[in-house]
């Protein structure tokens, strides 16, 4: 990312704005006096508006140089997701002419340095180049944006955060053929060697022999069994609190022998963005610097049908010794999950937290607008829907009562994967993938419901949309200064 970010310190007159050919205003509805006044006026007057319904929905002018201006009423009351929506969507209107580069221009007095702060990361995230095949297909990127108004500061953590977020939503968009386990393992490497981290990995082979059998389950369907666990560690300086960060890694999901219709198996090369979202976290962790250890797990695999695949009834033992009924092939991520969380629990990290596309009834429970929590120690919960509102990446906190066991009781091992008689499976996945967790370690379970969300969501335009890196990074400070 090569923008050029530059800071006036006051807002140009109209002749100097008309040198720029796009741009965005934020104002104070409360302001008297502004550039262009008569030309908003007129055009907030044809579409029957007032100046406080900025604050709501943006509107645009042109000038009579052909430029365009997106104007945004600032108010001190929205919160971090109204902010990142209004923005975004005035950036839309300026992002049809793929601009490479515009002017920001903060009229209100003493404006909030959140309001800053979002209108570069809208602006930067939405320009990002992603993957697309299409032949002839260019990306346009900004080359340069303007904030005048404002005195210089640190924006070095929206930058990181830019990064990490379109880091999540390259490899989550990114089509199957082009990341296989196998594929997806050599870009890890590379990143780790590019940002430092401690690389290691587990192959199915040692896997097999250290009793994981709750991954190998699943990873023994495809065919090369290149399935892998692989971790991460990022380490801080004078830093002795540790967070394990656990991504569910499905480079593709058939459902298994419970095959999934085409239908529901379309898109399921996303099922890996759990993975994605933690990449997405440690990478802009580690360019803001963050002060705390990081353990990163990535369970990879893919769930495929064939003579090698599990299938129902089937009883395999994990790696802490529990023995599994299965029920549904289709229930593979919590699979993977359970191995890679008594890995993870049993290095004592302060705390575990885990990202998962992992169930349809969270899905139905939230719809794609917000992703459920839930978590074996309850401050960690009330911790990550504070992060939501701060983030402006919205959480909800679901139950993890032990009697929502009772319904994973099994008759031949020492619980069912899942169950078929429906009822809270987002509930029943968390209540069993704790059973996996070792040494009391508080573990807050992301079950990621909004990760892709037709024209976008909060601050991001794609449907693939990077939730949860903001609200990750928001979680890992927040959990520092516990």
């Amino acid at each position: 990312m090569n923008t050029k970010i530059e800071f006036i310190k006051n807002i140009p007159n109209e002749l100097g704005l008309k040198k720029n050919l796009h741009h965005i205003i934020v104002v104070d509805p409360a302001s008297e006096k502004y550039p262009f006044e008569t030309l908003l006026k007129s055009k907030l007057k044809r579409v029957g508006k007032k100046l406080t319904d900025l604050s709501k929905t943006p509107v645009s002018t042109e000038l009579d140089n052909g430029a365009i201006i997106s104007w945004i009423g600032y108010s001190s009351d929205l919160s971090t997701f109204k902010i990142n929506t209004l923005i975004r969507k005035g950036f839309n209107i300026l992002s049809q002419e793929k601009p490479t580069e515009i002017s920001i221009s903060f009229l209100p007095k003493n404006i909030n340095e959140s309001w800053v702060n979002a209108c570069v990361y809208v602006s930067l995230v939405n320009s990002q180049a992603l993957p697309n095949l299409k032949k002839g297909a260019k990306n346009v990127v900004l080359k340069k944006i303007i904030l005048a108004g404002i005195n210089k500061f640190d924006l070095s953590k929206t930058l990181a955060l830019v990064k990490g977020n379109t880091l999540t939503r390259n490899l989550t968009i990114t089509p199957p053929n082009n990341l296989t386990p196998t594929i997806y393992k050599a870009k890890i490497k590379q990143l780790a060697k590019l940002h430092k981290w401690v690389y290691k990995d587990y192959s199915m082979v040692q896997l097999k022999k250290m009793g994981a059998g709750a991954f190998v389950a699943v990873g023994q369907g495809s065919e090369p069994e290149d399935a892998v666990i692989v971790h991460l560690k990022y380490t801080a300086k004078n830093s002795k609190k540790t967070i394990a960060l656990v991504g569910k890694g499905i480079c593709f999901d058939t459902g298994g022998h419970n095959l999934k219709p085409a239908k529901y198996m379309s898109g399921m090369h996303e099922d890996m963005n759990g993975s994605a979202v933690v990449l997405g976290i440690l990478q802009a962790a580690t360019e803001a610097k963050l002060p705390v250890n990081i353990d990163c797990w990535l369970a990879i695999a893919q769930n495929h049908i064939g003579p090698k695949a599990y299938k129902q009834n089937d009883v395999v033992t994990a790696l802490n010794g529990l023995t599994i009924e299965i029920v549904h092939t289709d229930a593979e991520g919590r699979m993977v999950l359970a191995d890679t969380l008594t890995m993870a629990s049993r290095k004592k990290p302060q705390a575990i937290i885990d990202f998962a596309t992992l169930t349809g009834c969270m899905h139905v429970a939230m719809g794609d607008r917000y992703s459920g929590v839930i978590s074996n120690k309850s401050d960690l919960a009330c911790l990550a829907v504070g992060a939501g509102v701060e983030s402006g990446e919205r959480i909800a906190a679901f139950p993890y009562d032990e009697d929502y066991e009772e319904d994973l009781e099994s008759q031949i091992a020492d619980i069912k994967q899942c169950n078929l008689e429906g009822g809270p499976d987002h509930i029943h996945a968390a209540r069993f993938l704790g059973r996996f967790v070792e040494n009391d370690t508080p573990w807050l379970h992301v079950d990621l419901s909004s990760s892709n969300r037709k024209g976008g969501l909060g601050g991001i335009s794609s449907d693939v949309n990077g939730f949860g890196v903001s609200f990750g990074i928001t979680m890992l400070e927040n959990i520092i200064k516990k």
